[in-house]
């Protein structure tokens, strides 16, 4: 049987390339995404689809990883455009009213919410499909296998087709041409072990290639998960001796992005790609997310 032709649609956020990407899969009666983007991406993701024939229109499934919203910003979008939006049960609520969520972004991103991730528009129910844990979705004769992966966020959902795993952020953020991964582990869902868990699962999926959200569709597989665990574990070893001094958030991002910014500085990294990692991962992030997870996990007394 021949394999299914995936196709990496670059939404060329804020400007630039290999910061998010979308996955275009066709049918007989359109195109499967996985991944819509935020909302400030539509009119790369039109430009996209219309490069390949398609528009928003002829999109029938978006498949999210997660809710967060680089990665289902648009969902409401391509709902009043007739796709069936597929997620976790935990993450639907917030597609349908994303009061909260929005919100809570706010809090974090203030005046530049609209600039960064644009209209996030509500999902009606009745555009909802709740995807279940090792639940197949098949559109088309076009299967999907769904693997609950928690550990970046509760209600994370990895997707298999024909060997490729769209890995959404569980599977980190590598950006091509470069031997090097970040783990994003923004807050409030960070969780190490559960992480560390999920990577047990997908090596026993017997996955070919990977795709990361942030971004493309790698042949290393092995390499790649591997990447991710010591990523994690580079991170939580940090934290521990960080986090004796329990340090005021501030200061735990300063020291996080220069460490973790030394590593590109090792690597030689040109501007392009320390900016296509920052986009893909705001460090920042990553820092409020670690102090969240150690005192409610780690922090004694």
């Amino acid at each position: 049987m021949a394999k299914t032709a995936v196709y990496p649609l670059d939404l060329n956020f804020q400007g630039y390339s290999h910061a998010i990407a979308s996955y275009m899969v066709e049918h007989d009666d359109g195109v499967i995404l996985v991944e819509s983007g935020p909302g400030s991406t539509l009119n790369g993701l039109e430009i996209a689809l219309r490069e390949k024939g398609y528009s928003l229109q002829n999109v029938t499934h978006v498949l999210i990883t997660h809710i967060h919203l680089d990665h289902a910003g648009a969902a409401g979008k391509l709902a009043q455009c007739g796709a069936t939006i597929c997620v976790h049960p935990a993450g639907a609520p917030h597609l349908i009213a994303p009061e909260k969520l929005l919100a809570s972004a706010t809090r974090i991103y203030g005046e530049k919410m609209g600039s960064l991730w644009g209209e996030f528009l509500p999902v009606p129910e009745n555009k909802i499909q709740l995807i279940q844990h090792e639940e197949v979705l098949e559109v088309n004769g076009i299967r999907f296998v769904a693997l609950h992966s928690p550990g970046h966020a509760e209600h994370h959902i990895c997707y298999l087709l024909d060997g490729i795993c769209f890995s959404g952020d569980v599977g980190g953020v590598r950006i091509p041409g470069y031997p090097y991964l970040q783990a994003p582990m923004p807050p409030p869902e960070l969780h190490f072990g559960k992480w560390y868990d999920t990577l047990v699962m997908l090596r026993k999926a017997g996955i070919k290639q990977i795709a990361p959200t942030h971004f493309g569709i790698f042949n290393d597989p092995e390499w790649h998960l591997s990447q991710v665990e010591q990523s994690l574990k580079k991170s939580e070893k940090w934290l521990e001796t960080i986090m004796a001094d329990d340090l005021p958030v501030e200061q735990l991002r300063e020291k996080y992005i220069k460490w973790v910014g030394s590593e590109a500085f090792h690597l030689n990294m040109d501007e392009k790609a320390k900016k296509d990692y920052d986009l893909a991962n705001p460090l920042g992030m990553s820092a409020d997310g670690l102090q969240r997870y150690w005192r409610k996990y780690r922090q004694t007394g």
